[in-house]
């Protein structure tokens, strides 16, 4: 029989958007079973989510904290390709390998894979991404199928064996992302300045 945790994981979305306070849907799961969190935490599960979760915690079924955030669309990561400056950051910070490129190539993303979770928009240098909501009016988990939430659980299991594995060679230290990415900010500043041209010599 399934644990308490596997159960309460089951029932999060698994967008591992950290929304939630924890670093993925695992640690706000294993939190909730312990007690430690409440339900009403995970606003892509919205308030179906925050029941399912209490009937399985056994926990009242509190409102989302708004704290976290507010039951909203779904969302998905588009890439402003003209604008992209291929500093592979945001490849980096996806928990379930949507982003693809190429070191200084431009990205874009798999949409299908794509949990909104919204983690490559900070470490995006020149903001060449947005979130584009493709739901309509649906939220929750109106707007998140069961098959989806699986679909993204996998990928995610498989991003953390392959980074926890490939560590060493892969993950550049702190400086070295810095210098990476003053470099491409450089190498943008410069396609984007105007040519001068040259004055014509009188005749």
């Amino acid at each position: 029989m399934p644990s308490l945790v596997d159960r309460i994981l089951a029932a999060l979305p698994q967008t591992q958007c950290t929304r939630c306070g924890f670093q993925d849907c695992r640690a706000y799961a294993e939190a909730i079973a312990s007690a430690a969190a409440p339900v009403n935490q995970c606003p892509p599960g919205g308030q179906e989510g925050i029941d399912r979760l209490a009937r399985i915690a056994r926990q009242a079924a509190l409102p989302l904290n708004p704290e976290f955030g507010l039951e909203a669309p779904r969302s998905v990561a588009v890439i402003d390709e003209s604008w992209c400056i291929g500093c592979t950051l945001c490849i980096k910070a996806c928990p379930t390998d949507a982003i693809v490129g190429a070191n200084k190539l431009m990205h874009t993303v798999m949409q299908a894979y794509c949990t909104g979770c919204a983690l490559c928009l900070p470490p995006c240098p020149v903001d060449c991404i947005e979130m584009v909501p493709v739901s309509g009016a649906a939220t929750g988990w109106s707007a998140w199928s069961p098959q989806q939430a699986q679909q993204a659980r996998l990928r995610y299991e498989f991003h953390k064996r392959r980074h926890k594995l490939n560590a060493p060679e892969e993950l550049p230290d702190a400086n070295k992302k810095q210098v990476a990415a003053q470099a491409a900010l450089a190498r943008a500043r410069a396609r984007r300045q105007p040519v001068a041209h040259k004055a014509e010599p009188p005749p």
